[in-house]
């Protein structure tokens, strides 16, 4: 297994920003690998999966997915990516029902002119019924609770058949059993698929056991990788842990 996602000395500025948001970021993600990344808020983390993604441009070094320039093939690249991202908003009024939002990630598969066949929502809902949700799949988004709205973004992700999964605090507003069941999904998908995933947390206690690895960031800086126990040991992390606690 090769690498998917290559970061060669990246630095990330936010348009009107002096400081970087992520400083010389060099990492490699193979292929099937299930990593975490952690951190205080406002590390850098869902930066990181922005620069990955190719929504945010890197303002130096490289950034290569599936082997090629997000620069040059961000789009491309982009439909080949599931993307869940953080606090989400929606309006109440919107009418949007939730099976066709999870069809959304059909899009680029099926393309912009094109109507879904029947395949297409076969897959809408075996997705949803994976994650619990099938039973409103005719109900408008816009009237669901944060956490079923959180799994219709979830379900519209896996629907998009991606090759990279990217979670940017996936378990948000989802109570206990709803983590469980999630977490055990992403687990099943990584093991029997290799799909290739970046899962960013606040919570230690949120990664699942599937997680080949671990990375830290700090002020937008890898400061340390490595596996789940040998990083919760670090002295690093136990510094940075403190700091949160005196923050808090």
């Amino acid at each position: 297994m090769g690498a998917v996602i290559e970061l060669d000395n990246v630095s990330t500025i936010y348009e009107g920003e002096r400081i970087p948001s992520l400083h010389n970021i060099t990492l490699s993600i193979d292929e099937g690998e299930f990593v975490a990344v952690i951190g205080p808020n406002g590390a850098g983390k869902t930066t990181l999966l922005e620069t990955i993604n190719g929504l945010l441009p890197a303002t130096s070094g490289t950034v290569r997915v599936f082997g090629k320039n997000v620069k040059t093939h961000g789009l491309e690249i982009r439909k080949k990516i599931g993307y869940v991202i953080q606090n989400f908003e929606i309006d109440s009024l919107t009418p949007f029902l939730s099976k066709d939002v999870v069809m959304m990630g059909r899009t680029g598969r099926i393309g912009l002119l094109r109507f879904p066949n029947q395949r297409d929502w076969e897959r809408v809902f075996s997705n949803m019924q994976l994650l619990g949700i099938e039973g409103f799949k005719d109900r408008a988004v816009g009237k669901l609770s944060g956490g079923e709205f959180q799994k219709v973004l979830i379900a519209r992700a896996l629907t998009q058949e991606p090759d990279v999964l990217l979670l940017d605090e996936p378990f948000a507003n989802l109570d206990v059993s709803s983590r469980k069941r999630v977490s055990d999904l992403l687990t099943t998908l990584n093991i029997e698929r290799s799909l290739t995933m970046v899962f960013v947390s606040h919570d230690i206690n949120a990664i699942p056991e599937a997680c080949t690895r671990t990375i830290v960031l700090d002020q937008g800086r890898i400061v340390c990788q490595g596996e789940l126990e040998t990083v919760l040991s670090s002295s690093i992390v136990q510094q940075l842990w403190q700091r949160g606690k005196k923050h808090d």
